[in-house]
């Protein structure tokens, strides 16, 4: 056996563990690329949800502000001035505690005050939950539509049913209400006036028709962008992928041909 072939053997036996060696590297080079590429979409689809999530509140927040009782919430709100003959129509009085957490009471008194007339007369009472018809055109025709099942009143509103033209006048709402502090009571009282106009036909004044067409045209427009984010980022994603697909495939490709280059070398050196 010559010296030559000798010396040859052993780099022979390590050439096929080196080629193993940068298989391995090539393959976790590309994993880790197919790893990045996860994570960057997986941001990119947090993002996404982010833009969808603040889109649709700004969608809601366009809507018309309604309260809910469920949750605590209190707003106060004119009433209405413009009553529709044989039509009925709520007296709205609400009154808002400044301190929410502090315990309270509260009663609610109306009057009324026809035009033909120069003084208030009772009208309606109510406190500890019940309510009082005090004025006798007024009989059967009055509802409590204010807070239910509880003491702590903040809205004193009415409903009057089927309305004449004799209910045209000034309604004047009362709150009486008592806050329960830990060592003493503290009594607040709030009053509001309410001037009531009956009419043959309701009218729709042109600040309201505007208020409602351009809240319609915020929504609309609102979801439309939201479309387009969604579709945006869909795409983005794609092609995001779409890139790490062809990455990797041609990783693989290149290591395969380099694995096969490498073993013909090492047949033609034996």
């Amino acid at each position: 056996m010559s010296p030559v072939r000798m010396s040859a053997g052993p780099e022979l036996l390590l050439l096929p563990l080196a080629l193993l060696v940068l298989q391995e590297v090539k393959v976790e080079n590309s994993t880790r690329s197919l790893v990045e590429s996860d994570a960057e979409a997986s941001v990119e689809t947090a993002r996404c949800s982010v833009r969808k999530k603040h889109l649709e509140l700004q969608v809601c927040n366009s809507r018309p502000m309604r309260t809910s009782r469920c949750h605590g919430a209190c707003v106060e709100v004119d009433s209405d001035t413009e009553a529709v003959a044989n039509e009925g129509f709520k007296l709205g009085c609400i009154s808002c505690k400044m301190r929410s957490e502090v315990k309270a009471e509260a009663s609610v008194n109306w009057s009324f005050k026809a035009s033909d007339e120069e003084n208030f007369s009772p009208l309606y009472s109510y406190k500890n939950q019940y309510g009082l018809i005090m004025d006798s055109r007024f009989y059967k025709r009055l509802d409590w539509k204010g807070s239910k099942h509880t003491n702590d009143l903040q809205d004193g509103s009415i409903f009057i049913s089927n309305v004449t033209y004799n209910d045209t006048g000034t309604y004047e709402c009362i709150f009486n209400r008592t806050l329960n502090y830990y060592n003493h009571e503290y009594p607040t009282i709030t009053k509001k006036i309410i001037t009531i106009k009956v009419v043959p036909q309701f009218t729709r004044g042109l600040a309201s028709i505007l208020s409602e067409v351009m809240m319609y045209v915020t929504i609309i427009g609102l979801q439309f962008w939201l479309l387009v984010e969604m579709i945006y980022c869909y795409r983005k994603i794609s092609v995001a992928g779409e890139e790490a697909l062809r990455e990797s495939a041609a990783e693989y490709l290149a290591i395969a041909s380099e694995s096969k280059d490498n073993c013909a070398s090492v047949q033609v050196a034996e």
